[in-house]
């Protein structure tokens, strides 16, 4: 008895090719709609599903594949007495190969501008069925999902006059992935539409960018995933020079990126280790990168520098001074990008617009923890002077600026500032008073005259009075302590001004 194979795909590159390997091989083939079509047209031997079934496609092809003499064919046991009977008493043929994708759901739904019901259409019923079957009966059935394994099944099959059974069962496997992507990327639009933001249940659809040649550390195993629908960001971003991402790389390419966008005016930031070691604004991309290299000489060497404005060629020979592990921009002026491309492993990123709202997600064992991104940095109205001097214009633009950047560096942070530039970034200690020290010793002499912005409240007065020593003339703070009025005291006997936040930005 010749073996038999179903194929029905949506994506049908080389699927005629396989096809006519398959009949050079003795298998029969039946098919349904366009697939049945093209075949036919490329004059391979196939057969309609409706012959077998002897049931006519129904409800504009709704309804086609899901019947006994389908499912039975795929799902029988064939060295099982009573499923050998079934078959033969019902008249229903085994089917060894089963190849099927699936309607393009993802590809419908990222359109502009789709309509819901096209979405709806686009659901696959009969396919993950069938693919799900067949992969539930591997010992027995062959499942391709991807064109990709084409060759691999026809090479066995040739070789063995079958596939072995590992490779059906690493097939199994790719199809199981391969409906529950399907399925997760449904359930993510169905909650979109209704607004349910913490289901009982969380699915994740997310697709392999790449395998990456290790994680934080040479003896960590790691790949890189993107979201089907949302990409943006670092996960968009287009490399035009250089290495390799590696997974530190791309970790702290996020960072900058996300740390950029709190900025509408032209900005550059300096990132090591996910914290920002350098951040000013300018009046163009030169002028704010020339800021943030000063900020901080010695910790750029080896970061990244992230622009939201063209990089032009005055600041492309700057950037090549110093060694940088990335340079991203949402463009670059043609000279300047040669200018880049001369260091050979310089990765050059080109930003690409877009921005989803989505949530932040952090593994536990066992367990993961889910939350809305902190995109807020606070509300104007909960803004309070809670110290007998106000701030100056000046003092208040800066206050807002380091608020800016205090929200992207590791809790317990402090940041000081001075006209648009950051002097001074204290990073991730376990008490407050410790990165006040670290990031006053950073600015030295240019602590004086500059503004210092905390991300969480103050428990004692010691920052204040720190911060006062050193000549800093203004703070901003979430507030919210029972020895608030200790730091007022302290703000009010040194003459800092002093601002409440309402809001804090622990990051974790």
């Amino acid at each position: 008895m010749s073996k038999r194979a179903l194929i029905s795909v949506w994506k049908k590159d080389g699927v005629v090719e396989f096809a006519k390997k398959l009949e050079n091989l003795g298998y029969e083939i039946i098919s349904t709609g366009g697939t049945y079509d093209l075949l036919k047209q490329n004059e391979v031997k196939v057969i309609k599903v409706s012959e077998i079934t002897n049931f006519p496609e129904i409800m504009e092809g709704r309804v086609k594949t899901l019947h006994p003499k389908i499912h039975g064919g795929i799902l029988a046991i064939r060295d099982k007495e009573g499923h050998k009977k079934d078959l033969e008493n019902h008249g229903i043929k085994p089917i060894d190969l089963v190849v099927v994708n699936l309607y393009p759901f993802k590809e419908t739904i990222s359109r502009e501008n789709f309509e819901h019901q096209e979405a709806i259409e686009n659901i696959d019923i009969g396919g993950p069925a069938m693919i799900r079957a067949a992969a539930k009966n591997y010992k027995y059935v062959t499942v391709v999902v991807d064109p990709s394994d084409y060759h691999k099944v026809i090479e066995e099959i040739e070789v063995y006059g079958d596939t072995k059974e590992e490779t059906r069962f690493y097939l199994a496997a790719k199809a199981f992935e391969h409906t529950a992507f399907y399925d997760a990327l449904i359930s993510e639009y169905f909650r979109g539409r209704i607004g349910i933001e913490f289901p009982s249940i969380v699915t994740l659809a997310y697709e392999k960018v790449q395998d990456l040649r290790y994680g934080e550390n040479p003896h960590q195993k790691a790949a890189f995933y993107r979201h089907p629908i949302k990409a943006y960001g670092i996960s968009e971003c287009i490399k035009l020079n250089g290495k390799e991402l590696s997974f530190n790389n791309i970790n702290d390419a996020n960072a900058a990126i996300e740390l950029l966008r709190e900025f509408d005016e032209p900005a550059a930031v300096a990132i090591k280790h996910t914290n920002p070691c350098g951040v000013a604004i300018g009046k163009n991309s030169y002028e704010a990168y020339l800021k943030v290299y000063e900020a901080d000489p010695v910790s750029i060497f080896g970061g990244i520098v992230a622009f939201n404005r063209k990089v032009d060629v005055n600041t492309a020979k700057e950037l090549v001074k110093i060694f940088l592990e990335i340079v991203i921009a949402p463009d670059y002026e043609e000279e300047a990008l040669d200018i880049l491309k001369s260091k050979k492993n310089l990765r050059v990123l080109k930003l690409k617009e877009g921005y989803y709202r989505e949530f932040d997600i952090k593994k536990v064992e066992g367990g993961i923890l889910i939350q809305e991104k902190d995109e807020l940095l606070f509300n104007e109205n909960d803004l309070k002077v809670v110290t007998k001097r106000s701030p100056t214009e000046e003092e208040m633009k800066d206050l807002i600026f380091g608020f800016k950047v205090v929200k992207h560096v590791k809790s317990n942070a402090i940041v000081i500032a001075k006209k648009g530039v950051t002097v001074g970034i204290g990073v991730g200690q376990t008490n407050r008073i410790w990165p006040t020290e670290q990031s006053i010793s950073q600015a030295g002499e240019k602590a004086k005259g500059s503004v210092l912005a905390s991300d969480a409240f103050f428990p004692f007065p010691d920052v204040v009075e720190t911060a006062a020593k050193a000549g800093i003339t203004a703070i901003i703070q979430p507030g919210g302590s029972l020895n608030d009025e200790l730091s007022i005291e302290a703000a009010n006997r040194a003459g800092i001004a002093m601002v409440f936040s309402g809001i804090r930005h622990f990051k974790h």
